[in-house]
C-alpha cells in the first residue's frame, strides 16, 4: 500500500518529505503568471525535486506549460476537454507500465481520490461506474451514483479532513464495505446535509449584475457548501460568483464554452470555475459582462 498525500496545485508537498518513487495524479499544474504561488515557485520545484524518483504524472487540466513535457513519457497530460475526469486515465497499462510505486500525491477532491484508489487497485475502477461518477461530479454534468454522491457531499463537507480522505481511499480500495471507513463517510454526509441549510439561506440572497447571479458571503455566520451554492447560482444566470474570505469565485457550466482564464488573464487551472482576489471583483465582473458570449 503506497503512502497517500493530498495536494493541491497550489499547496504541493516538498519532493523531500515523499518516499521513495511517487506518482502524482489529478494534480493540475500552478498558474504560470509569477507570484509567490505560480508554476515556478510550486510546480516545477516539485518536478525537479523529484527527478527521477517521478513516475508518473497524470492529469486533465488545461495549462500551457504541457507542451514542454510532451516527450516526456513520464507525464501523461490531457485536458479537461478530452477527459472530463482523472480516473479515466489511470488504466492497468498505464500502471504496469510505471511498475512499483511507495508515494501517490493525490488531489484531495472525489477525482484524486478516486484516481489513487484506482491506481492502488492497478487500474480497475473500485466499484462498476466510478469512472462515470468521477466524471459526473467533477463536470457536475450527469447523475452520479450512491456511491458518488455520498463521497462527493461528505468531502464537500470535511475538505481539509485528510483522515476522511484517507478513509475514502481505503474504503474504495477494500470493495465499498460497510466497515469502519464508510462510518465516517456517513457522520461527514450527515454534516453536508446541515450546512445546506446556510447553503439554502445565501441562494436567496443572489442578485443578478448582467450576466452574472452574485452573493457576498462574506458574513455568513452558517455553514454553507460553495459548490452548490454556484450551481444554484447558474440556475439564475450564465455566470455564478461567490465572494467570500476575501476571494471571489466565478462558475459556469463545464460545457457552457465559458473561460475565464482567457477573459481575466489567468493561466491554468479550469477554463469555467476561477477564483480571484475581491479587488478585481469590479474589474472581472465588467470583463465577463463585456466578453463575447461562448
Amino acid at each position: 500500500m503506497p503512502a497517500l498525500v493530498f495536494a493541491s496545485p497550489r499547496g504541493l508537498p516538498k519532493a523531500s518529505k515523499l518516499s521513495g518513487r511517487v506518482v502524482v495524479v489529478d494534480i493540475a499544474f500552478a498558474a504560470s503568471s509569477g507570484g509567490r504561488v505560480s508554476f515556478e515557485t510550486v510546480t516545477k520545484p516539485l518536478i525537479d525535486g523529484l527527478g527521477d524518483r517521478l513516475a508518473a504524472w497524470v492529469d486533465h487540466h488545461d495549462h500551457e506549460k504541457h507542451a514542454d513535457y510532451a516527450g516526456d513519457e513520464r507525464f501523461l497530460l490531457r485536458t479537461k476537454a478530452e477527459h472530463g475526469a482523472c480516473p479515466e486515465l489511470v488504466t492497468p497499462d498505464l500502471v504496469r507500465a510505471c511498475g512499483p510505486v511507495d508515494t501517490i500525491v493525490a488531489h484531495l477532491d472525489l477525482d484524486g481520490l478516486y484516481s489513487a484508489a484506482k491506481w492502488i487497485l492497478g487500474g480497475l475502477e473500485p466499484y462498476a461506474g466510478a469512472d462515470d461518477d468521477a466524471r459526473c461530479i467533477d463536470t457536475r454534468l450527469g447523475d452520479p451514483g450512491p456511491a458518488g454522491v455520498k463521497v462527493d457531499r461528505a468531502l464537500r463537507a470535511r475538505f481539509r479532513d485528510d483522515d476522511l480522505k484517507r478513509a475514502v481511499v481505503l474504503w474504495l480500495v477494500g470493495g465499498c464495505k460497510r466497515d469502519v471507513h464508510l462510518e465516517r463517510i456517513d457522520e461527514a454526509e450527515r454534516e453536508f446535509d446541515m450546512s445546506n441549510q446556510g447553503t439554502a439561506g445565501l441562494a436567496a440572497r443572489y442578485v443578478t449584475r448582467g450576466r452574472i447571479a452574485f452573493v457576498d458571503a462574506t458574513n455568513c455566520e452558517v455553514p454553507y457548501d460553495k459548490t452548490e451554492l454556484l450551481l444554484l447560482g447558474q440556475k439564475i444566470a450564465d455566470v455564478a460568483a461567490v465572494q467570500d474570505s476575501g476571494a471571489v469565485t466565478f462558475a459556469a457550466g463545464f460545457d457552457s464554452g465559458w473561460n475565464f482564464l482567457h477573459i481575466l488573464g489567468l493561466e491554468g487551472g479550469m477554463p469555467t470555475r476561477v477564483s480571484i482576489s475581491e479587488s478585481r471583483l469590479e474589474e472581472a465582473m465588467e470583463s465577463i459582462n463585456s466578453a463575447d458570449a461562448p
